[in-house]
């Protein structure tokens, strides 16, 4: 036996039901869906809910996105903590002399030069400004997030958080 000689068990293959061809037989006039009410029409609408308001009405649109889980740092550069000089620089070194805010996390980026051997106290440093501080003979220490490990906790709810 071949495969183009298979065959279905005789009777076990009907033609399907033409239905609303006329009333006679099976499937005239109603054609099987009943009298009247939203499963006799033709046309329900694309993404109809039920009269429920569609998910696509229900999104904001063209309002952005605000992540939750966004981890947003106060930039310091080089040349401020040159300018500073501080032999230690932390958070709160920082939050005295007015350059960062009461709790936010600290990132020292790689613009300036430091000349000076500095040991800084922060949350992140990019790899230019860590080259440069070790350079200088200082040290870097990472502060522990706040948060502990993997992505902050969301803040607000799902209507706040948009």
């Amino acid at each position: 036996m071949k495969l183009h000689d298979l065959r279905p068990a005789a009777g076990s293959h009907r033609p399907r039901r033409r239905v609303g061809r006329g009333i006679a037989g099976k499937g005239g006039k109603t054609a099987g869906r009943g009298t009247k009410g939203q499963g006799a029409r033709d046309t329900i609408p694309l993404g109809f809910e039920g009269g429920q308001l569609p998910l696509a009405q229900r999104i904001p649109k063209l309002k952005g996105f605000r992540n939750p889980f966004r981890v947003s740092y106060a930039a310091v550069n080089l040349d401020t903590l040159e300018a500073l000089g501080a032999e230690v620089v932390d958070p709160q070194v920082l939050r005295e002399a007015g350059l960062v805010r009461k709790g936010s996390l600290v990132k020292v980026l790689g613009r300036g030069e430091l000349h000076r051997a500095v040991t800084v106290k922060v949350h992140a440093v990019s790899a230019s400004a860590r080259a440069a501080v070790e350079g200088a003979g200082g040290s870097i220490e990472l502060l522990p997030m706040p948060f502990g490990h993997g992505r902050p906790p969301a803040r607000g709810n799902a209507l706040t958080n948009r």
